[in-house]
């Protein structure tokens, strides 16, 4: 679990500042007058499809590409004419980008013999580093030598052995098979919180943005379309896709009809009526969307009697089981699928639902996130 925050003072000097960036290549805009705040040990995750400009974003910080307009500012100085090699930031690539003829210990020693640091500060610097990747003892060995995850532990411990302030991550766990992955995760939550380093994470992978990362910037055609905490994104998701972008989402349409304060009711084309809680200023006849996560949505056997609000019944269409949940798209007359995922508290052989039975779904109101955009 990531820890908890440290309030800060809003006059606080962030540890990075984007202000009003953009960068384009030729006719493409990749970065888009973007504005953005990193806080001093943080972990910053940087979400969004492929082309969105995140890596461009990340690159401008590295220095491997500068703004056409705006500042980026580190610790509050501008760096625009700092040269990549003279930031206090280093980056960890994608590919490791590992020297195949140098051993473990040349990788990581190799930035700080560019510095030309005494002899024996380097060697402790690498030990130090290798100890803390728990690679001691493989120092001696080439990288065609080592697993995967061993690879990525030696491209992080060369990223981390000139004490940069921020260390910059472009997808650093996409080599790794998946529980691999995962344990890697974890490995480098804890890594980031004992050296109170602030890491700057590009992912396309939204479970992996969320199990890293403090905050969430979600990019979308160089924009940030939102930041906030994985709570925050997953929960109060902006708009609809930002709601589709972050896990799976049921999306029900109609216009409103009654307003309660921030209590709304909502009629769709087929005449179902359905309430939500905590919505955001809206008025009787908007267009609107409610956005239920599957896990929100309780699933009962047979169509049972209708309830007034929140409640539709159809038939399983299918079934997804995962282990420790059970995934069940139900088809409604209409023929619109909803999604729900039931926690599998028995035995799946145990199931009393089966494909084709005829399921009542229902969610209460303050499961619906109320989306206007």
């Amino acid at each position: 679990m990531r820890r908890a925050l440290v309030s800060r003072d809003d006059h606080d000097t962030p540890m990075v500042r984007f202000d009003a960036v953009t960068r384009r290549f030729a006719e493409v805009t990749a970065v888009d007058a973007l504005s953005l705040d990193i806080r001093a040990g943080e972990f910053f995750a940087l979400l969004g499809p492929s082309g969105c400009g995140k890596t461009t974003l990340l690159r401008m910080l590295a220095g491997f590409e500068r703004p056409d307009d705006g500042r980026i500012l580190l610790a509050g100085q501008d760096i625009a004419a700092v040269p990549p090699w003279r930031r206090p930031v280093n980056m960890m690539f994608q590919s490791y980008a590992l020297f195949p003829h140098l051993s473990v210990a040349g990788n990581v020693a190799f930035g700080l013999k560019q510095e030309r640091l005494p002899r024996a500060e380097v060697e402790s610097r690498v030990a130090a580093m290798l100890r803390l990747v728990r690679l001691d003892g493989l120092g001696s060995r080439k990288p065609h030598q080592l697993s995967g995850g061993q690879r990525q532990r030696v491209a992080l411990a060369r990223a981390l052995a000139k004490h940069p302030k921020v260390l910059l991550l472009d997808e650093p766990l996409a080599a790794l098979d998946k529980k691999l992955r995962e344990e890697t995760q974890f490995e480098l939550m804890a890594l980031q919180e004992r050296l109170d380093t602030t890491f700057v994470v590009v992912t396309h992978d939204q479970e992996e943005a969320m199990t890293l990362a403090d905050r969430i910037g979600v990019m979308n055609h160089g924009r940030l379309a939102q930041v906030g905490t994985p709570a925050e994104i997953y929960e109060q998701p902006r708009s609809r896709w930002i709601a589709g972008f972050i896990g799976d989402v049921n999306f029900f349409e109609g216009s409103v009809t009654a307003v309660d304060g921030d209590d709304v009711e909502m009629t769709d084309a087929a005449g179902r009526v359905f309430r939500a809680a905590g919505a955001p200023p809206v008025r009787t006849g908007d267009r609107i969307t409610l956005a239920v996560r599957p896990e929100k949505i309780s699933v009962a056997t047979g169509s049972g009697a209708a309830e007034p609000i929140n409640s539709v019944a159809g038939k399983v269409a299918d079934i997804g089981y995962l282990g420790d949940i059970s995934v069940y798209k139900v088809r409604l007359d209409d023929g619109a699928v909803i999604k729900a995922a039931v926690t599998n508290a028995r035995r799946r052989i145990e199931s009393s639902i089966d494909w084709d039975d005829t399921v009542r779904l229902s969610f209460p109101p303050d499961a619906a996130v109320v989306l206007t955009e």
